[in-house]
């Protein structure tokens, strides 16, 4: 499935925290500051006319590139035959980790479509010995996406809910001019066995990096 369209959706895990998630679920440490040159410099000029005879003092001028945002999120994740799925409480996204045919790690994206009152499981369907069926969101794109059922496999745990750690780190670059040019990022996300999972927005990729 193509992310570009979903780029926005995913950026705004940033902005819908609130504290009807549940009260230990969202806290968001850091924010990227609000800069203007444009008025520093007026004022660092307004300074040096009040004051013609002396040196000014001018404040440097800040880098201009966002700093990480580094915060706490509830997430849902489960392991699979051939991947994971995550579950992201503040944008309700399922994010789903597989590999294709030639071994590449593809990070793909869906809405999540479970509504309370869905059927959580299909009682027709017997999971092989060992193995789960997955249930609520997790079961209800697994049943209803044939091609997700397929690159993924049948769930290998139940799945887990906790609050963990999140970072989004920007991508982009800072011009000749010290202008900041947005471009996509990649957002780390610790798991329930304390592995950190990396998703690579520019190529739709993921990986476990610690």
């Amino acid at each position: 499935m193509s992310f570009l369209p979903r780029l926005l959706s995913t950026v705004c895990l940033l902005l819908l925290v609130s504290t009807a998630c549940q009260s230990e679920r969202i806290v968001i440490v850091t924010a990227t500051p609000d800069f203007n040159v444009t008025a520093t410099f007026q004022a660092a000029m307004a300074a040096t006319e009040a004051a013609p005879t002396s040196t000014p003092t001018l404040t440097p001028t800040p880098d201009p590139f966002p700093t990480p945002v580094i915060g706490a999120i509830y997430i849902a994740e489960q392991r699979f035959e051939e991947g994971w799925m995550f579950w992201l409480q503040p944008n309700q996204q399922i994010w789903l980790l597989t590999v294709n045919d030639e071994g590449e790690n593809i990070w793909s994206i869906y809405d999540d479509t479970f509504t309370e009152g869905d059927a959580e499981y299909d009682p027709d369907i017997t999971a092989p010995e060992g193995m789960l069926q997955p249930i609520r969101g997790f079961g209800k794109l697994w049943r209803e996406n044939l091609e997700v059922r397929t690159a993924i496999g049948w769930a290998l745990e139940d799945e887990l809910g906790h609050t963990t750690r999140y970072e989004y780190h920007h991508g982009g670059e800072v011009s000749d001019g010290n202008v900041y040019v947005a471009a996509p990022g990649y957002h780390l996300v610790e798991s329930m066995y304390d592995d950190v999972f990396r998703f690579n927005e520019p190529d739709s990729s993921w990986q476990i990096v610690e």
